[in-house]
């Protein structure tokens, strides 16, 4: 491996780092992957920012965090070590990384707002990965429909009649909030499901947001492919099988990772897509494949790294802080 430079400070936005599973979590893999680089490391939750009056040295307004430097390692029970909580100029970092997880609502908009007041790109700038403008441009359910015949059949909507029209159409169809992750909320509703029309009285009485509808593809059933793309390239895949008598796929209701290979239609929508997610500094994405259909672009915070590393004995984490480095 080529050197790095010991002297990038590095700042994680994320969830509490006290919670997350360390044999899965793909930002801890950042986060040990950054240590073996020796870069100095800082971690802080997205409501301890702050926007203050102060100009920094790009003349923008002055961004800060209280964050705390942190060692972590490999052990259960006794992964991460503190450093006092500090208030640190986040123009003054190199890197933040951008990792708290959805759901994708105004905190998380505001703080890609914020955010850009740091972002830059190329020497004395702090980079933001991924580029908060791009995330805040690219809702993972809404940014497939750009591309819309890598997709099943879809419709986002408000109006009932057109989801009952879509319904008819399909007869087996899958229901989505729009803003949702882990695959809360998910329902698939049988051509003769009862419960139809309550599952949309439900979500509208509770939420103000469309909902996302497809069809439901049956190849599920043989996995939803997870694609993991650096800087626009496809570095590997896992394949997420749903468990007995579940609908999702998702590992945080029950998935099971496997081994699996690139097929040719995977490499044509990642040579599709590819060239958007490079030019907008999305430089980590995982993308969600089913049968030979894309459902979903993850940008916010894709998971997906130590099950690839497992499975192709590859460093992922490694691929994308070199990808970080030529971006600096």
């Amino acid at each position: 491996m080529a050197s790095h430079s010991p002297s990038l400070r590095v700042a994680v936005q994320m969830d509490p780092l006290e919670g997350v599973n360390i044999k899965g979590d793909s930002t801890f893999a950042l986060m040990l992957e950054a240590q073996r680089r020796h870069y100095e490391l800082y971690e802080y939750h997205p409501t301890s920012l702050a926007l203050t009056e102060g100009k920094n040295i790009a003349g923008q307004g002055r961004l800060q965090a209280k964050a705390r430097q942190v060692k972590v390692q490999a052990v259960l029970g006794d992964h991460a070590h503190f450093g006092a909580t500090e208030l640190i100029d986040l123009g003054q970092t190199d890197i933040v990384l951008m990792r708290q997880d959805p759901p994708f609502d105004m905190g998380y908009i505001t703080a890609t707002h914020l955010l850009e007041h740091v972002h830059g790109v190329g020497e004395g700038k702090t980079l933001v990965v991924n580029d908060p403008a791009a995330v805040r441009n690219a809702p993972e359910k809404l940014l497939v429909t750009h591309f819309p015949h890598l997709m099943p059949p879809t419709l986002i909507t408000w109006d009932k009649d057109a989801i009952a029209s879509f319904r008819k159409a399909h007869k087996d169809i899958i229901l989505k909030p729009l803003f949702g992750n882990g695959g809360a909320g998910i329902f698939r509703v049988k051509a003769d499901d009862e419960n139809f029309s309550s599952l949309l009285e439900a979500h509208f009485f509770h939420s103000r947001e469309p909902l996302m509808v497809q069809r439901y593809e049956a190849a599920v059933r043989k996995g939803d492919k997870r694609i993991i793309l650096v800087d626009g390239e496809p570095i590997g895949a896992i394949n997420r099988v749903p468990a007995m008598g579940e609908a999702r796929s998702n590992m945080h209701v029950g998935g099971r990772a496997e081994r699996v290979d690139l097929t040719k239609r995977d490499q044509e929508i990642c040579e599709e897509i590819g060239p958007y997610l490079k030019n907008n500094g999305l430089i980590f994405t995982g993308i969600d494949v089913i049968g030979d259909w894309l459902t979903e672009i993850n940008v916010t915070s894709p998971t997906g790294l130590q099950e690839l590393d497992r499975f192709d004995g590859i460093n992922s984490a490694a691929l994308i802080w070199n990808a970080i480095e030529k971006k600096l």
